[in-house]
């Protein structure tokens, strides 16, 4: 193990992709699992936050270990907050990378107080940080940096180049739902409405699923691209995305120009706010036909790539100050 290069620590998505990049990447973290219903509800909040409390213990320990191979390294985490535990312990330079700064999945009196516990330690983390950076626009202020939404940059700004690099010969719909299988209901409906659809607006379906998710093999109603790790090129050349709620495939979304339809998990309080923000709720995977039929209708009026995809150089520069 060479103490001289970063220590990635990861779970077995991540640790997929990173590896192949050659970097020194451990899968390490293997997270209690949300039960998410057929119909793509939360549920058993109550459990799963004494899951996580079990968890984060074991996370804590693994993070020690990996801590303790370098008395003056920086501890970076991206919303991992046993590294940064650990890190404020042994007195290290700590940088924080999140957009949530407080949780509310819990229903019940007595666990919820318990959870707002949890918060005050949580922001009491985020205090003892060297620096915080949010992936969102704003003026920073104390240790927090607002760097705006943190996308990757596509190989190509020639949309028709691209499109033709991934086959895309009609007008495209891409549908993910990112690293778990959380969102099946979502694919299946929208399989299902493409049927009705496809002819009619001569339409392709592009169906990302993940690396948690098999579904069966590309038909005439859908392509199955199974895992891939350019799924942001495939949301800037598509005509129309489709997905859970989550921070990244938005602000992927808004960058690129590309219409998006983003339906939540229903009672996930951090999904539920970001598709609100987008004008969602949950409900609308009821009228996704409508949704759809409009979005594509008005795809040809998408506004230009946003100029500001600054925000991964600007963390990547604070992390590099405090890494001296």
């Amino acid at each position: 193990m060479d103490v001289n290069k970063p220590h990635i620590i990861s779970g077995l998505a991540a640790f997929n992709m990173v590896a192949g990049h050659g970097y020194q990447v451990y899968n390490a973290y293997h997270p209690s699992k949300f039960t998410v219903d057929n119909e793509m509800r939360l549920r058993y909040s109550s459990i799963w936050l004494l899951k996580y409390l079990r968890y984060y213990k074991k996370c804590k320990a693994i993070a020690r270990g990996f801590i303790q191979l370098d008395d003056n390294g920086l501890v970076v985490s991206d919303e991992d907050f046993a590294s940064i535990s650990i890190g404020n312990e042994k007195k290290r330079k700590c940088i924080f990378i999140t957009d949530i700064v407080k949780t509310s999945f819990i229903k019940t009196r007595l666990l919820s107080i318990f959870e707002s516990k949890l918060n005050k330690s949580m922001q009491d983390m985020i205090k003892g940080c060297d620096r915080v950076i949010v992936p969102e626009h704003g003026e920073d202020q104390g240790n927090i940096s607002y760097v705006g939404p943190i996308v990757r940059n596509v190989s190509t700004l020639n949309r028709s180049e691209l499109r033709k690099r991934l086959g895309m010969n009609k007008r495209t719909i891409v549908t993910s739902i990112g690293g778990t299988d959380s969102g099946r209901f979502l694919i299946n409906k929208v399989i299902t409405v493409h049927q009705r659809l496809r002819k009619r607006l001569d339409t392709d379906l592009f169906v990302i699923s993940g690396p948690s998710l098999a579904l069966k093999n590309s038909n005439d109603d859908f392509k199955n691209f199974g895992s891939v790790e350019n799924l942001h090129e495939y949301i800037y050349a598509s005509d129309l995305v489709i997905s859970l709620a989550g921070r990244s495939t938005i602000d992927e979304s808004i960058i690129y120009g590309t219409p998006g339809i983003f339906i939540p998990i229903k009672n996930h309080f951090e999904q539920e706010e970001n598709a609100r923000l987008m004008g969602y709720k949950y409900e609308d995977i009821l009228r996704l036909e409508s949704l759809i039929e409009d979005k594509i209708t008005s795809a040809a009026c998408r506004p230009d790539v946003n100029a500001d995809q600054s925000g991964a150089r600007k963390a990547a520069d604070i992390i590099a100050r405090y890494s001296k």
